[in-house]
């Protein structure tokens, strides 16, 4: 199993820990990623952290779908790759209604078919077979549109990029089904490699039927993302971790539309969810994050002094999970997780 680290997105001012960074970099870590919400992007952190390291990988988790055409995350991804000697890693997801209506003022669509026609596209890019052209209900390529000039032509890219791994952030059952056909990679968020793997097993196989050619999991990389807090009080670390659940549980989309919501009930929380929801969409955060169950953060992180993680690794590496993208922020988890990286 291979262990990265992710960075994340900024709060109100922006730095990057490069001492950790280098640290995981110089003790062979497979991977740095930056995701990006409504404040930093993903992709400029990246860049300064390519610039300052020799070998790992940088990837992006995510970059948002809505917030880019097709063919800019494919210049971009190219431009990343090329100067970084090709380390890049592309991660990206149709993100929420939240951000996509309230943020980037674009609608929110259809996601599925979106993100279907944007990797078929960025394929077409990559491979450089002949000048792009593409016909979907999200994108024609030449425009076509009633306001178009006539003009548009359809283009090369002048960079001769590789067929770059692609990843995707899902979390619907659907959507998760459709990453593992048309995806080299998939990015959960709060997966929990006991439950996770319980609910998304069938849908992920019936998604590697579908794309053929004996695709299986040693071709998908199923990289999710847990917090990694090394504490002799295992109770103090979960509670750590309560106030972001809560947040996403909680607070991220409406009644009826939050997605994470919807994935802490398949996992077997529905009153708890119900709990959680309610209480933050009425502004008690803090009662909404006493009631996140320290099992269900149990599940999605790793915490505890350091034989106790060393411990629970293992039900992550006797799953599919190929990759373990670490939150991390403390140096002394450095090289514990290197030690643990194969």
């Amino acid at each position: 199993m291979r262990i990265g680290i992710n960075v994340g997105y900024s709060g109100s001012t922006m730095s990057i820990n490069m001492d950790l960074i280098k640290q995981a970099d110089d003790l062979g870590l497979h991977s740095v990623w930056a995701a990006e919400a409504y404040g930093s992007d993903a992709v400029t952190p990246l860049a300064w952290i390519a610039g300052q390291t020799k070998q790992i990988k940088v990837g992006t988790a995510i970059m948002q779908i809505p917030a880019r055409t097709p063919a800019m995350t494919a210049m971009t991804a190219t431009t990343l790759d090329q100067i970084s000697g090709g380390r890049f890693l592309l991660g990206i997801g149709a993100s929420g209604p939240q951000v996509v209506e309230g943020w980037h003022g674009t609608a929110y669509g259809k996601p599925m078919q979106r993100t279907r026609e944007y990797i078929e596209i960025l394929r077409k890019i990559f491979a450089r077979e002949e000048p792009l052209t593409y016909e979907g209900p999200h994108y024609q390529i030449p425009y076509q549109g009633a306001d178009a000039t006539g003009l548009g032509k359809p283009l090369k890219s002048i960079l001769h990029p590789r067929q770059l791994p692609i990843y995707v952030a899902a979390i619907g059952p659907k959507s998760v089904s459709q990453t593992a056909e048309i995806a080299d990679g998939w990015l959960p968020i709060f997966f929990s490699p006991q439950r996770g793997m319980d609910l998304y097993r069938e849908g992920i196989e019936a998604g590697f039927a579908r794309a053929g050619n004996g695709k299986g999991y040693a071709d998908f990389d199923i990289a999710p993302n847990p917090s990694v807090i090394i504490t002799d009080d295992v109770q103090a670390g979960i509670d750590m971790l309560k106030p972001m659940l809560a947040l996403y549980v909680g607070g991220m989309g409406a009644r009826g539309k939050n997605f994470y919501n919807d994935l802490a009930t398949r996992y077997g929380y529905e009153a708890e969810a119900k709990k959680i929801q309610d209480l933050y969409l009425d502004g008690k955060k803090k009662e909404a994050t006493a009631e996140v169950p320290n099992d269900l953060v149990d599940d999605v992180a790793l915490i505890g002094p350091a034989e106790r993680i060393r411990d629970r690794i293992q039900i992550w590496k006797d799953s599919p999970v190929n990759t373990i993208i670490c939150g991390v922020a403390q140096p002394e988890a450095i090289p514990l997780l290197a030690e643990l990286n194969d």
